[in-house]
C-alpha cells in the first residue's frame, strides 16, 4: 500500500446547462443522495489528508445541501479543468499526490480508486475507458503502447477520432510537478479553456510515465449530462442495490420496480411487492409483507406485521404483528404497540398506539396517547388545535 499522503480535489463548479434546472447539476441526486455527496462519501473511504471541493455555480445552493466536512474552494470563472484545479492549489501541500474526481459522476467506486492509485504510485495515473462509441469523449493518444497524450474531440483529427479508448477525467497526479504543469497550460484549443488532460503531455515531456486503467464497467466513470443520463445511472445503480438484497434474502416480487433511496436492514422472509419506494433509514423485522405502492421513510417496522398497498410510512415505528393498510398514513412520531391494525383511509401523527387498538378506516388520531385494545368507529378525529395550541388526547384502555 503506497504511503504518500492522498489528497482529493472534486470539481464540482459547472452549470449543467443541458438539465434545463435552476438547481445546480452536482445536487441532482440518484439514489436519494446528491451526486457530489456520493462523490464525497466515496473519496473519504480513501482517508485522503483533505478534500477540496471546487464550486462555482449555484454556489449557495451547493453549501446548503451539502453538509460534509470538506474544503470548499470557489471558481469563480469557469476556464476549463485545468483552471478548476488550479483553483484548489493553495490546499495541495508539494509532498503526496492528488486524485481528481467529478462531482457529476455519481457510481465511481472505492474499489476502482484504490486500483488507480496503486497503479500510478508516485506517477501519474490515468482511468480509461473503451467506447463503442467514443463521440464526445477525449481519446487516449498512444505511441508503442505508451499513453503520451489526450486529445478532445473537437481539436482531433480523423484518425484520432477512430480511437475507441477514451478519457474519464479521474486521474492522479505527483504534487510535486502539479503546479508547475498547471502554471504551463496555454487556452489555445477549440474550446479555449485550460484542459487538465494537457497534463498528460506534461508528464511525457519530464519522463514521468502515465500509468492507464481501464475501468471495469463504464458506469463507474459515467458522467451526467442531462436528465437522460440521469436516469440511466439511477437505474443503474437501483438495479445494483436490488442484486445486492436479493442475494441477502430480501424477497422482491419485481426487482426493477423497487426504488432504495438510503439504507434497508431486514430480517428473513420478508417480501415486497412492485413499486414499493424506501427512504432515509428502514428496519423491517423478519415475516414483514410490504405490499404495492407503498412509500416507507425512516420507519421500523416489527416482525410479522402487514403493510397494504398504497401506505405511507414517515418517521415512524410500528409494532409486532400490526396490520396498516391500505391507504394508511402514518406520519412522524407515530408509535404504534404490538397487534395493532390501522386501516384504510386512516391517518396517525405524533401518536402513541396501545397493543391491539383498532382504527379501521376514515380516522385521524394526532397528538395523542391511545391505550390498549381500544377501537376506533369509522369518522372519528381527534381534534386537539384550538388556533393557537395543540394539546395531547388521552384515550385509555378498551375504549369504545
Amino acid at each position: 500500500m503506497n504511503q504518500t499522503p492522498l489528497h482529493i480535489v472534486i470539481l464540482a463548479a459547472g452549470k449543467g446547462t443541458r438539465m434545463y434546472s435552476k438547481m445546480p447539476k452536482v445536487l441532482h441526486e440518484v439514489g436519494g443522495k446528491p451526486m457530489v455527496t456520493r462523490v464525497i462519501d466515496v473519496a473519504a473511504t480513501l482517508n485522503p489528508q483533505n478534500i477540496c471541493v471546487v464550486i462555482g455555480h449555484g454556489k449557495e445552493q451547493v453549501l446548503e445541501k451539502v453538509k460534509r466536512d470538506v474544503v470548499w474552494v470557489e471558481q469563480t470563472e469557469q476556464l476549463g479543468t485545468g483552471h478548476a484545479v488550479k483553483t484548489a492549489l493553495p490546499h495541495l501541500p508539494i509532498e503526496g499526490r492528488t486524485l481528481v474526481l467529478y462531482g457529476d459522476v455519481p457510481l465511481t467506486d472505492t474499489a476502482t480508486l484504490e486500483t488507480l492509485l496503486e497503479a500510478a504510485g508516485d506517477e501519474v495515473g490515468l482511468l480509461t475507458d473503451v467506447l463503442d462509441n467514443p463521440t464526445g469523449y477525449g481519446r487516449i493518444i498512444r505511441e508503442g503502447g505508451k499513453v503520451v497524450a489526450i486529445v478532445e474531440e473537437k481539436d482531433a483529427d480523423a484518425a484520432q477520432k477512430a480511437v475507441k479508448e477514451t478519457n474519464t477525467g479521474i486521474l492522479v497526479l505527483p504534487n510535486a510537478k502539479l503546479k508547475d504543469w498547471l502554471n504551463s497550460l496555454s487556452s489555445d484549443n477549440a474550446q479555449g479553456e485550460y484542459y487538465l488532460t494537457d497534463l498528460i503531455a506534461s508528464a511525457n515531456s519530464d519522463g514521468i510515465t502515465v500509468h492507464p486503467v481501464q475501468v471495469r464497467a463504464s458506469h463507474l466513470a459515467a458522467g451526467v449530462n442531462n436528465k437522460v443520463q440521469l436516469a440511466e445511472l439511477e437505474r443503474i445503480f437501483q438495479t445494483g442495490q436490488a442484486q445486492e438484497l436479493l442475494k441477502a434474502g430480501l424477497t422482491l416480487r419485481d426487482p426493477a420496480r423497487f426504488d432504495l433511496r438510503g439504507r434497508l436492514k431486514h430480517g428473513q422472509d420478508v417480501a415486497i411487492d412492485i413499486n414499493v419506494v424506501i427512504e432515509g433509514d428502514v428496519e423491517i423485522g423478519d415475516n414483514v409483507e410490504i405490499g404495492a405502492n407503498c412509500v416507507i421513510k425512516n420507519a421500523k417496522i416489527g416482525a410479522g406485521s402487514k403493510i397494504a398497498p398504497f401506505s405511507h410510512l414517515e418517521d415512524c415505528e410500528v409494532g409486532v404483528n400490526n396490520h396498516i393498510g391500505p391507504y394508511t398514513r402514518l406520519r412522524p412520531n407515530a408509535v404504534l404497540a404490538d397487534d395493532v391494525h390501522i386501516g384504510n383511509f386512516v391517518e396517525v401523527k405524533n401518536a402513541s398506539i396501545g397493543q391491539g387498538t383498532k382504527a379501521s378506516h376514515l380516522t385521524y388520531i394526532g397528538d395523542a396517547e391511545v391505550g390498549r385494545k381500544t377501537n376506533f368507529g369509522a369518522g372519528t378525529i381527534i381534534a386537539n388545535y384550538d388556533g393557537v395550541n395543540k394539546h395531547k388526547t388521552v384515550i385509555g384502555d378498551e375504549v369504545l
